[in-house]
């Protein structure tokens, strides 16, 4: 599907059959994916998309957003990767960014597409060939037990894990509230996904030909910035930047579209 018949800004969002949906921003050359990481909220899904030149298609993954919740047994790097793909297709996306889970399912398609994408952006990448750490799984634990909780306290429990993750300076308005409704929905993808890993080994990416930016966080408690590292280590064409942050996205905005645009604006 040609991106004129995908949708545009602010029209009627199309649907994958999984749920997963897109919003089309802007217009021409180069048309440029963003996916999300797992419980991004609508605004947070965007802040890749910011100053970028051309058409951006930012992809909102089931159980996010407006999209609708997946089938039983949807939360598997194969599946999301699968939707990813998809939806790169239909709106023939020639650059992906990705964030967390989203750079996830763009390793996974890299490894098996090397020349589907000419650039790619993999922000905050959570797994490689080995699923998360130990002290990451049990943060991902104890959201789910909040969220199992929500229904009796309201989801108190929940914003508060949610809360202790974040930069104490960092202007976070509503997103703790916003998180915590998006993470009420995503149960079995907590409890499913820090035990996944999107490769099994990390050699599948040899022949990946996209030059590639791989931004990590040296004190993100959902990122180990050594994935980050070991991702960059293997791809062949790669550049690797690491924040001094816990959540760049939300503390360091202005550097990272810097850097964003710099890599996807000026080539």
């Amino acid at each position: 599907m040609a991106i004129g018949s995908a949708g545009t800004a602010g029209g009627d969002r199309p649907e994958l059959a999984s749920g997963a949906t897109w919003r089309v921003h802007g217009s021409g050359a180069p048309v440029t994916l963003v996916v999300h990481g797992l419980g991004a909220t609508e605004g947070e899904a965007r802040i890749p998309a910011s100053g970028l030149r051309g058409t951006r298609v930012v992809l909102t993954l089931p159980g996010h957003g407006g999209a609708a919740d997946p089938a039983d047994g949807y939360w598997s790097y194969e599946r999301v990767a699968d939707d990813v793909l998809e939806a790169a297709d239909q709106v023939g996306a020639e650059r992906a960014v990705g964030v967390s889970l989203g750079a996830g399912a763009l390793t996974r398609i890299a490894a098996r597409n090397p020349v589907r994408f000419e650039r790619l952006v993999l922000l905050l990448p959570a797994a490689l060939d080995q699923p998360r750490g130990g002290e990451v799984t049990e943060v991902f634990d104890r959201l789910a037990a909040g969220v199992a909780a929500a229904a009796e306290d309201d989801g108190e429990w929940l914003r508060a894990i949610v809360g202790s993750g974040l930069p104490g300076d960092a202007d976070v308005g509503h997103y703790v509230e916003q998180r915590a409704a998006t993470l009420r929905r995503l149960g079995p993808a907590l409890r499913t996904l820090p035990r996944q890993a999107p490769l099994d080994d990390s050699a599948e990416l040899s022949a990946v030909a996209s030059p590639a930016l791989v931004i990590g966080a040296a004190s993100d408690p959902l990122h180990d910035p050594s994935v980050a590292e070991g991702l960059a280590a293997v791809l062949p064409d790669a550049r690797l930047e690491v924040f001094d942050s816990a959540a760049p996205m939300l503390d360091r905005r202005p550097e990272l579209r810097k850097l964003l645009t710099g890599f996807l604006n000026d080539r």
